[in-house]
């Protein structure tokens, strides 16, 4: 007997159960629950909540010191002394993570070393300085990998952005919360807006087709974004498919076009949208 059977069927052993415990009102069953699960054994919400939030900036921490060595590893070509023939071949042998994973490392690394450089070029900021990967990783600006990610692609925008608003609150004073702020907001610009096109062309018919086609970008874009919150970024695009299969259904677009719009708006590269959307 399934689980929805023995609900609706007024003569089963669970629904009877049911009906009795829950005519009584809520009461007994609190008080049954309690019982059974004494306050002292149980941590309080902002405990378990505190716990938890700390447990994740150490993970993100964690992460960000990985991608910078994996940077590092990379730019000097650890893999050619070892006796690898490449760099996937390299990291799928030593430490069993995919190619696209190691790359997605390297997309952290990159966004993290160019927000650092960004943030010490501003007046009054060179305590920050460092030139070790790992300490620039160490400056937590509570960024998760799915925006440093998302953001890879546009480093120049998102630096040129932290640089100018650093610079006109520099009189102001500047402690580490406004900076962490400063590139938090700036990092959020850059994700929600697609990246901005070439020049528009000198005809008008020509300039007209490529509006269209950046409005249709735009919404590609903004649609990736939702695609992520059910299918995050850490998950490959055939795990995402399972997921996503019902909503692109649902909302009329095809599958093909819905990861394609996912990998759009975590790469912010257009050629993802080549062959499907575009």
């Amino acid at each position: 007997m399934s689980l929805t059977s023995g609900l609706i069927s007024p003569r089963t052993p669970l629904r009877r159960f049911l009906d009795r415990e829950l005519s009584a009102g809520p009461k007994p069953l609190r008080e049954s629950f309690r019982a059974q699960h004494r306050t002292d054994r149980l941590l309080r919400p902002r405990e378990m909540t505190a716990g938890l939030r700390e447990a994740m900036d150490d993970v993100r921490r964690t992460v960000a010191v990985c991608a910078a060595r994996v940077r590092a590893a990379h730019t000097a070509h650890v893999w050619l002394p070892l006796g690898h023939s490449s760099w996937e071949s390299y990291y799928d042998a030593e430490f069993g993570i995919s190619r696209a994973q190691a790359y997605r490392l390297l997309d952290v690394a990159r966004a993290l070393a160019a927000i650092h450089d960004a943030v010490t070029t501003g007046p009054g900021l060179s305590r920050t300085r460092d030139s070790d990967p790992a300490a620039v990783a160490a400056l937590d600006y509570g960024l998760s990998q799915r925006a440093l990610i998302a953001i890879s692609g546009r480093t120049d925008a998102v630096a040129e952005i932290i640089t100018r608003r650093l610079a006109a609150l520099a009189d102001s004073g500047l402690d580490e919360t406004a900076v962490r702020a400063v590139v938090r907001q700036a990092v959020r610009d850059v994700r929600t807006a697609p990246p901005p096109s070439a020049d528009p062309p000198a005809d008008p018919a020509v300039a007209a087709l490529r509006a269209v086609v950046d409005d249709l970008a735009a919404s590609s874009h903004a649609i990736g974004e939702l695609m992520l919150v059910l299918a995050p970024s850490y998950l490959t695009d055939h795990e995402a498919a399972d997921l996503l299969d019902r909503l692109c259904d649902d909302i009329g677009i095809p599958l093909d076009h819905g990861l394609a719009a996912r990998r759009y708006a975590l790469s912010g590269d257009r050629r993802a949208l080549h062959g499907t959307v575009l």
